[in-house]
């Protein structure tokens, strides 16, 4: 049956092409004039006897009046306008109905559903961008590949950076930091109120970074936090235009940030002497320039390549074994989805990034060799624990470049036969016999993956926050 707004437009298309009027259908059915006007436009329900007045009376079949189609273009239109402007997305702009009357043109309506259409097609686009994200991001981590994950342009305008403030090696120190802002005309602000979707906010108007204050003495995190908002100064980002812009603006940020923690050429000297003493270690990289083993691991796939001839992986696992970063350009088979994104697919159970996890002893990098479907690879790595709960970091290198590494002399071996299901996801046929259908767990549901990006300049960034925020520290 056709809903009630466009039944009340056929009744009355048809009303009108035989030439009546509301009082003069009305008194020939028994129906009050405002009964049938309310009938008209969509705000009562007309029994279905009186359906088959109507239709006697107006020359047509019941099914006529109950077709689901619009009587004609025009009142395709107004049904296209009512049923907008009663969906949650025009609600949210607290703004009043607007009623089509006879005097309203064609064109003029049909702009105003036009409208709509791309207000409800943005919408839409926003609920897809988790899908979007993820073909961008595999987009980008294909090009990266490409280039061995390395961006000579922006090492050198990290070296230019640290050079002008007096760093030669070593950590770089807060102070440090603070004098490169200074540089660009930049203050850096501690505060406790940052919204809860930033990590940090850059206001150029003002030149002022904000960030949060150290969490523990040193806040080691705070500089790499602070020197990706100067990224964006330094390489003259503006808000982007998709969502592939934000993320490779984002990695950009992040490539910035790590060459002035961990500068080329100094990180090169200490990875080549390393690699000549056969004791390669992401501990030591970590420990020499003060950064966190993630961070240090990630700066070695940026130099490893294109500075020691050695291809590698690296890997961000969870507790339950998803990914969360990861990178390789030594074919290592990474679970991908049908986008060819890694980002949320499980990795194999006897993989080093998630053997780890069974240690007892976790203080120190575990080291394991892993015989897959493309080849034998070396890998250490370390757990850790934060908010979200454990993750690994791994970093691997095909079983011929072992030879580099500390703790190539592990005896700890594993064989993965991943993709195939029998490897470590489909269960024993003994324990499913025994167990199908007679058991039921409770699946633990990531609902982020349900969840659209909040609307904003910035993906993942609530405009309304950021600039209450910023409106909160004029005066400051």
């Amino acid at each position: 049956m056709a809903d009630l707004s466009t039944l009340g437009r056929r009744i009355r298309h048809f009303r009108t092409a035989a030439g009546l009027t509301l009082e003069q259908l009305g008194a020939d059915v028994g129906v009050a004039t405002s009964q049938l006007s309310l009938m008209e436009n969509g705000r009562r329900e007309p029994r279905l006897s009186q359906l088959a007045d109507l239709a006697a009376r107006l020359g047509v079949t019941v099914q006529d009046l109950l077709d689901e189609s619009p009587p004609d273009e025009r009142a395709g239109l107004e049904i296209e306008l009512e049923r907008a402007q009663a969906s949650p997305a025009y609600r949210e702009l607290g703004l009043p109905d607007l009623r089509p009357t006879r005097a309203m043109s064609d064109e003029t309506l049909r702009t105003l559903v036009g409208m709509h259409r791309e207000l409800d097609r943005r919408a839409r686009q926003a609920v897809a961008t988790p899908e979007e994200a993820r073909r961008a991001n595999t987009r980008q981590r294909r090009r990266m590949r490409e280039r061995d994950n390395y961006l000579p342009e922006i090492e050198l305008l990290a070296a230019d950076a640290v050079a002008a403030v007096g760093h030669r090696a070593g950590a770089l120190t807060h102070r440090s930091v603070a004098e490169m802002a200074e540089r660009l005309g930049l203050t850096i602000v501690h505060v406790d109120d940052l919204p809860h979707s930033a990590r940090s906010v850059l206001d150029p108007e003002r030149g002022r970074i904000y960030i949060p204050p150290a969490s523990i003495p040193g806040g080691h995190g705070l500089r790499s936090l602070a020197l990706q908002a100067m990224a964006h100064v330094v390489l003259e980002h503006r808000p982007p235009r998709d969502y592939a812009e934000f993320l490779s603006q984002r990695l950009e940020a992040s490539y910035y940030a790590a060459a002035c923690l961990m500068p080329r050429d100094v990180s090169v000297d200490f990875l080549q002497r390393a690699k000549q003493e056969r004791r390669i270690a992401i501990e030591d990289f970590r420990d020499a320039f003060g950064v966190t083993h993630e961070a240090a691991a990630l700066r070695f796939t940026n130099l490893a390549t294109s500075h020691l001839g050695i291809r590698l992986h690296f890997l961000r696992v969870t507790g339950d074994g998803a990914v969360e970063k990861a990178y390789e350009n030594d074919g290592l088979p990474l679970p991908v989805d049908v986008t060819g994104s890694t980002e949320g697919e499980i990795v194999c159970r006897h993989w080093s990034a998630r053997e780890a996890f069974t240690r007892t002893t976790r203080t120190t990098e575990y080291y394991q060799y892993t015989d897959t479907p493309a080849g034998t690879f070396f890998e250490a790595t370390q757990t850790g624990a934060g908010a979200p709960g454990e993750y690994s970091i791994t970093l691997g290198v095909p079983y011929a470049e072992s030879k580099w590494f500390r703790g190539r002399e592990t005896v700890q071996r594993a064989t993965s036969t991943c993709p195939d299901l029998s490897c470590c996801r489909a269960p024993d046929a003994d324990l499913a016999t025994r167990w199908g259908g007679r058991a039921w767990a409770s699946a633990r549901v990531h609902t982020h993956t349900f969840s659209p990006l909040p609307h904003g300049t910035y993906p993942g960034v609530d405009d309304r926050e950021l600039y209450e925020f910023l409106a909160s520290h004029v005066d400051d």
